[in-house]
């Protein structure tokens, strides 16, 4: 469970530093790849951003039950299954088994936001966990390495951006950092870019 796991202050549950999360939150899906220290270091990346943006009226699927049923009663959101879900929270260690919502083309804005919790998220580009991406907010490529997120993922996000505008925006999160990766981004894996 993510309580487990994590320190939760107590200041993240005040609307001003919920405010610093969502500006960082802007400032990394205008800016995918830039890794983005969490305004609240004392709280997991991932809580930060879910109490930052859910509440009473969004959904929620934590199909892995990383969250304790406390933090779900702090959240006020609403629980919902993953294939209809706004927010996703899952590991990202773990292969995908899901099918998230990817919007219509009515709403396109309706695919999911998927959070998933890695190990770490580095600059430092030694070894194969290495991400390049390429697209708006990028000038003409970046590259973060990624520790403890399961190939899979990338092999899955493509199938549900394939459609674009319809597609899942994903925020990869280790306990202090988070980058966004809205679905016009373009990810190759390892290797050079």
């Amino acid at each position: 469970m993510l309580n487990e796991t994590i320190n939760c202050s107590p200041a993240i549950w005040q609307p001003m530093l919920q405010q610093q999360v969502f500006r960082g939150l802007l400032d990394s899906f205008s800016y995918p790849g830039r890794i983005t220290p969490c305004a609240d270091h004392e709280t997991s990346a991932c809580l930060a951003i879910l109490i930052a943006l859910v509440d009473g009226e969004t959904t929620l699927a934590d199909p892995q039950q990383l969250l304790s049923s406390a933090l779900w009663d702090r959240l006020e959101t609403r629980p919902c299954v993953s294939e209809k879900a706004a927010f996703i929270l899952l590991d990202g260690a773990q292969a995908p088994d899901i099918n998230p919502c990817i919007g219509t083309l009515d709403a396109p804005e309706k695919g999911a936001t998927l959070l998933l919790r890695v190990s770490s998220l580095r600059s430092d580009l030694t070894g194969n966990h290495s991400l390049h991406l390429s697209g708006p907010g990028i000038e003409s490529t970046t590259s973060i390495r990624v520790d403890g997120l399961h190939p899979a993922w990338i092999t899955a996000r493509k199938e549900w951006v394939s459609a674009f505008p319809l597609g899942v925006d994903l925020l990869l999160c280790d306990q202090h950092h988070f980058v966004a990766i809205p679905r016009t981004t373009q990810i190759t894996m390892g290797g050079a870019a």
